[in-house]
């Protein structure tokens, strides 16, 4: 800049006060002071019409707050009356516990509780005849005292909590002198209390309020909440909850209307529910005017037409108002004074809370501060010329003085952050009495410090980084697409031995193992080619001895080719996973071991099965035989011994089958087959194969069937073994003439099928353990036979089915277990007719071929099956698949575990050859696994040990639909 127009400090600061602060500043207030004398008095009404505004949106905003804080009290009470009318349903379904008090009669026919006793009392009025009284509903409500005098002491709004029947019933709490106060002929659904929930009225059945009426029970004006309680579509009552107009008025009175306002409550039709005092002045009415009781108890009596605001010749504009909106603000005169009420609707009963305030009241401040501005302006302007006179005056001296006190030090700091610049770290510190120039020259010291100290924080932290990166990883690498070398760090050439930090990428794959090689190159023209930013890839690298360590390396695109856009440089890390790998492998070993393992339990519990059942299905079978036989022949000596052998075998069997399945579920082999079952048909057939066992013990059995087809989701088979375990231990663990119900309750889109006895019960403590395996809660030692897994196995069936199982069990009383699965769609399902028995005769009796090894069960199965069918028997598969193909049965039984051969194989092979393709083939088996059996293609599977009606029950059908010719 020329040196003509350089200007001193002094003439710069005086210059820059006139033109930016002084001239301005004087012109502006020189207009403010002419626009204000003009505009004071539009300003002032301005600010006055404003702070009315903001009054009245504050007297419409307590409106609402306060109309919030009476609808959640009525939505508590409303809540409390949905409970109580629900409890007041559940009492009047369940039995009564224990006998009604003792109840007065009067000549002429009123029951009543002559005395308190801390509980409820009961009226009974005589339109229902004392013969006709319902006692026993008198005890069911009984029970329901303790909640009543509960919800009446925990909410201060509630004055009585009752019951009204529609047979005239009053059950009402707190105890009063009902036969001296209500009528005795009362009719209780003549009352708005009782009628306002009925179905013409109440079609939802929701809880509804009452307008404001005068109390029978003489508890003066009231309104209450009341709720509808149904037998089914029968209206059997209504429980309701008292709120007294006194305690309204408390609830009013304690509300925060500002500007010594008050609040009062309006019904649906605009009739004045509750007013305190200061409102009564206003509308010149009497909130609690004496009517006549006697009146009130034999008829219904609501509050005067003087309190409706449609009536009202003051009030009947804002009647109309009120109805047309929920919530507003209206001037209104009242004992001629200007009032502003405020309205909100309260949602839980449509109500108004309305606020009333003396218009005087709102604005007295507002006016007050009006005259306060007033005066304030006149003394602005005053103050004003009085200020910019002694404000010029100093402005001359000041800047005179200051252009002084800064010329010197701001020319010490121009030289302090001169020697800085020139490397100067450390210069010595200007003193000056200005604070912000002492601070500033304070900061160009500090600055020369910082300096010095982040040049040393630099190094340091460079050592750390090093020292960290060498400690997590092998250390960073560089890849330069353009050079192609690779930058390495000092610490991975050292471990692994190489003689240079730089080298090609080629020498690089040098030491990488043969198979990692391509996958590098691949994932480096990934990166190069510009398809992914990130580089990843592992390797195995070789260190100076060629030994191979596995390397993670990561890497991402630092700068691009800014001709082609491709990536020209890449950096990472390289990390060690050597030992990631090793536990990998480590897991590798350790999970093929565990899948051998498992696959050798099961081995050992199909075998475990065959080599138990195989002897017990020879004992049970010949037991049966005998005993079949002996029926016949109408003979009836060693009877018991054969029924004592018959209970033991299949005890044993019942004990080796939970075992098994236990063994099998812990492993996870049971597969359970889900399909739709018939609840109904179930029910029947759990019940005949228990029903004589329970007649045996001297048992009342019991069946309750659906009247109609219900269907679940389950595994037929193990829903039947879970019902008969639990009807077994009911009449095991049951008490000498008991007894044993078997029955259904449908709730929730779901059916509990439920087992319940009049045992001994069980305690509360001990009742999870039942589920526990082997647990039987000191039963051990008693002569009741059993291992303490049928239920585990019954609860884990229900797990599996989706759905669940309980219990409710109370000592010296009985249990009730209980299954619970989700109901499927109800439809109408085929009636089974029953097959006619096919006709066969000795001569022409069909060829049936068993193929069994033990050769006690080929015995047991050739006598039991003698007037059925000619049975042959082979003890291999192979001997078994020559005769089958040379010559093919009727039917054919397999024994799935053979010598020679495995049974499923030998089935694939007949399923193979055309002329054995349709022979039909039952399968039978110890072993657990009954999802192997279902996936086999056979015409049906049997369990050992056998029970010999079924397997003659399912011969007798195969054989009916086998063609003549082939017989």
């Amino acid at each position: 800049m020329p040196a003509t127009n350089l200007i001193s400090l002094r003439r710069w600061i005086w210059g820059a006060f006139a033109k930016s602060a002084l001239i301005p500043l004087l012109l502006v207030e020189t207009v403010l002071i002419a626009v204000y004398l003009l505009t004071n008095g539009a300003i002032r009404e301005a600010q006055i019409d404003y702070l009315r505004e903001n009054a009245l949106t504050d007297l419409q905003y307590s409106a609402k707050h306060e109309g919030r804080i009476i609808d959640e009290q009525l939505t508590n009470l409303g809540a409390l009356t949905d409970l109580y009318r629900n409890l007041t349903a559940k009492a009047l379904q369940d039995e009564p516990v224990g006998t009604a008090e003792a109840l007065m009669l009067t000549v002429d026919g009123v029951r009543y509780s002559p005395k308190d006793l801390g509980a409820a009392a009961v009226f009974y009025a005589n339109g229902t005849l004392p013969a006709r009284q319902d006692l026993a509903k008198v005890a069911r409500l009984a029970s329901l005292a303790p909640l009543m005098k509960q919800l009446k002491e925990g909410q201060p709004l509630v004055a009585s909590v009752y019951f009204n029947s529609w047979d005239s019933l009053n059950y009402i709490y707190p105890w009063f002198s009902t036969q001296d106060q209500y009528p005795h002929d009362m009719v209780i659904p003549d009352y708005n209390f009782y009628y306002l929930a009925d179905a013409s009225h109440n079609p939802a059945r929701k809880v509804a309020w009452t307008d404001v009426y005068l109390d029978p029970a003489g508890q003066g004006w009231m309104m209450s909440a009341i709720a509808p309680v149904y037998r089914g579509d029968f209206l059997e009552g209504v429980s309701g909850m008292d709120i007294t107009v006194g305690s309204i008025l408390r609830q009013i009175e304690q509300l925060s209307v500002p500007w010594s306002g008050y609040a009062m409550l309006v019904s649906n039709d605009l009739r004045i529910m509750a007013m305190p005092k200061s409102g009564e002045a206003d509308f010149g009415l009497d909130e609690l005017t004496d009517h006549s009781y006697d009146e009130a108890i034999r008829s219904e009596l609501f509050k005067p037409e003087d309190f409706n605001l449609r009536t009202r010749n003051e009030t009947r504009e804002l009647a109309k108002i009120i109805a047309a909106q929920p919530e507003g603000i209206q001037s209104i005169i009242l004992g001629e004074r200007v009032n502003w009420v405020a309205w909100t609707t309260i949602k839980q009963t449509g109500w108004r809370l309305l606020t009333v305030v003396d218009e005087a009241d709102i604005f007295k401040q507002t006016n007050a501060l009006a005259g306060r501005y007033q005066q304030l302006g006149y003394l602005m302007i005053a103050g004003l010329i009085v200020f910019y006179l002694l404000f010029f005056a100093f402005m001359w001296t000041r800047a005179l003085r200051l252009s002084g006190e800064l010329r010197a030090p701001i020319t010490k700091i121009s030289q302090m952050m001169s020697g800085i610049g020139q490397g100067q770290r450390q210069p010595v510190q200007v003193s000056s009495h200005i604070y912000e120039l002492n601070e500033m020259a304070g900061h160009a010291t500090a600055l020369g410090e910082q300096l010095e100290q982040s040049a040393q924080s630099r190094a340091i932290a460079q050592q750390r980084l090093d020292l960290v990166l060498e400690s997590a990883t092998e250390g960073l690498w560089e890849h330069s697409f353009i050079s192609g070398r690779v930058t390495l760090s000092r610490h991975f050439c050292q471990r692994f031995g190489l003689p240079d930090t730089e080298l090609s990428h080629e020498q690089f794959l040098q030491r990488v193992h043969v198979d990692d090689q391509l996958s590098i190159r691949l994932a480096y023209e990934q990166v190069r080619d510009g398809y992914d930013d990130i580089y990843k890839s592992e390797f195995r690298f070789s260190d100076a001895s060629g030994c191979y360590h596995w390397l993670l390396s990561r890497g991402r695109v630092l700068e691009h080719d800014s001709s082609s856009g491709m990536a020209s440089l890449i950096a990472g890390t390289h990390v060690d996973i050597d030992e990631l790998k090793q536990i990998e492998a480590q897991l590798r070993d350790a999970t093929l071991q565990a899948q051998s393992a498992s696959e050798a339990k099961s081995r050992f519990i199909s075998s475990m099965s065959h080599e138990l059942r195989t002897p017990l299905n020879a004992i049970q079978g010949f037991a049966q035989l005998m005993t079949m036989k002996r029926k016949a022949l109408e003979q009836t000596e060693d009877t018991d011994y054969l029924d004592e052998i018959l209970l033991a075998s299949r005890h044993l069997n019942h004990l080796v089958g939970d075992i098994l399945d236990w063994s099998s579920i812990q492993t996870h082999q049971v597969h359970l087959d889900l399909q739709a079952v018939d609840i109904g048909s179930l029910m029947s057939e759990c019940a005949e194969l228990t029903r004589r066992e329970a007649q045996e013990q001297h048992l009342q059995f019991h069946l309750v069937l659906p009247d109609e087809p219900l269907r679940v989701r389950a595994d037929p088979h193990r829903l039947r073994q879970v019902l008969i375990n639990l009807l077994s231990n009911a009449i095991k663990y049951n008490r000498p003439e008991g007894h044993v119900t078997l029955s259904y309750q449908v709730t929730g889109g779901c059916v509990r099928l439920m087992v319940e006895d009049n045992g001994l019960g069980i305690d509360a403590h001990l009742q999870e353990k039942l589920f526990e395996p082997f647990q039987r809660l000191g039963r051990e030692n008693t002569a009741i036979p059993g291992t303490g897994i049928g239920l585990s196995l019954c609860r884990e069936f229900a797990q599996r089915m989706q759905g669940r199982m309980g219990l409710h069990s109370e000592p010296g009383i009985g249990s009730r277990f209980w299954i619970e699965l989700a109901l499927l769609g109800r439809v109408a399902l085929p009636v089974a007719g029953s097959r006619p028995e096919p006709q066969l005769t000795k001569v022409n009796l069909p060829h049936l071929l068993y193929v069994e090894d033990d050769s006690a069960s080929q015995f047991l199965v050739r006598k039991a099956l003698a007037d059925l069918a000619q049975v042959h028997v082979v003890g291999t598969g192979y001997l078994a698949l020559q005769r089958v193909l040379d010559e093919p049965p009727a039917l054919m039984l397999l024994d799935l575990h053979l010598p020679d051969m495995d049974g499923a194989a030998l089935l694939n092979q007949l399923r193979a050859h055309p002329s054995t393709r349709n022979l039909p083939i039952v399968l039978l088996s110890a072993a657990p696994d009954i999802a192997h059996l279902l996936a086999l293609d056979c015409q049906g599977t049997l369990s050992k040990p056998v029970d010999l009606d079924e397997l003659r029950a399912l011969v007798r059908e195969l054989l009916s639909e086998v063609p003549v010719d082939v017989i």
